[in-house]
């Protein structure tokens, strides 16, 4: 009788052990080197994490990318390169299921940059380079004409030496978040399409509805499938109102895209609204803005399942 209580006790131990041991919380920091449909992989101190994302899922995302509620931004924000803080619970399979994911509101800013060509940070480059060369005239100019004016010959010196450090950050920068965000490329491209827009609307038309539905239907017969949405603006107007206009033509698609199509907007990642940059055609043309005004789509499936 003894030695039945003592394997009762035993069991029941492990029995508790195993629960503690899927039911506690746990918190994953790191950054995403890959994506496929449902899962991620992060990379964090304590080496690659598995996190699974469901219907549950919520991603906290103070910068409220295309308007979305916070539950539905974790899959548009969650590409390859993104810094997060992961909070949720083991399962059995030694990965972890995600409940809350935070993102890094600067490196959201950073993908955003990367994915609309490095427009901002190579404009400011180019900007820093005028000043330098600019300086550097000046102090020549100094040096011959006014020899005796030491102190504003050295103040220029010192100018010089700021916008060299500042052009060598930016440089930096670029190459740093070009490497994270190359791992886009990992993907295989199986079905893409285009989506046109009048002057200042964001509403789909039924013809580009059509094409939608079709590219819905390739992608949930796939495997491991996210589908990447960018919007853009022709030059009409201001770069601000640009920008949220191809933010709002891309929301339009992606809605259409999960109340008719029905995908799950955890497997739809959307770097960005690019605004007038990308131009596919030149906008100097009433044709080329019309080229212009869209919303590109692509079926992306990780090439480590494709085999490729």
């Amino acid at each position: 009788m003894q030695r039945k209580m003592i394997v009762v006790s035993l069991m029941t131990l492990f029995c508790l052990a195993s629960i503690w041991a899927f039911g506690d919380d746990k918190e994953v920091k790191g950054m995403i080197t890959s994506r496929t449909g449902e899962t991620l992989i992060v990379k964090s101190g304590e080496g690659n994490t598995t996190v699974v994302l469901t219907d549950a899922t919520r991603t906290k995302d103070d910068r409220g990318l295309f308007g979305l509620e916070k539950q539905e931004m974790s899959s548009v924000v969650l590409i390859p390169g993104l810094k997060v803080d992961i909070d949720g619970t083991p399962d059995e399979q030694g990965r972890v299921v995600a409940k809350t994911i935070t993102v890094d509101g600067d490196d959201l800013e950073a993908a955003e940059m990367i994915q609309s060509g490095l427009h901002p940070t190579a404009e400011q480059v180019a900007a820093n380079v005028q000043k330098l060369e600019a300086h550097g005239g000046q102090l020549d100019a100094h040096k011959v004409q006014l020899a005796s004016q030491k102190e504003n010959i050295e103040t220029n010196e010192q100018n010089i030496a700021a916008h060299k450090q500042q052009i060598a950050a930016n440089l930096k920068d670029i190459e740093e978040n070009t490497q994270r965000f190359s791992a886009l490329s990992e993907y295989d491209v199986k079905h893409q399409v285009t989506v046109k827009f009048k002057v200042g609307s964001s509403k789909v038309s039924s013809e580009d509805q059509e094409q939608l539905k079709q590219l819905a239907q390739t992608a949930t017969g796939l495997s491991g499938y996210i589908v990447e949405v960018m919007g853009y603006a022709d030059s009409t107007g201001d770069a601000a109102m640009n920008t949220k206009l191809s933010e709002d033509r891309a929301k339009a698609v992606i809605t259409y895209l999960v109340q008719q199509g029905n995908i799950p907007v955890r497997h739809i990642v959307a770097p960005g609204a690019m605004g007038e940059y990308g131009a596919a055609a030149p906008n100097e043309t009433k044709a080329g803005r019309a080229e212009n005004r869209r919303v590109e789509l692509k079926v992306l499936v990780n090439k480590g399942i494709t085999g490729s």
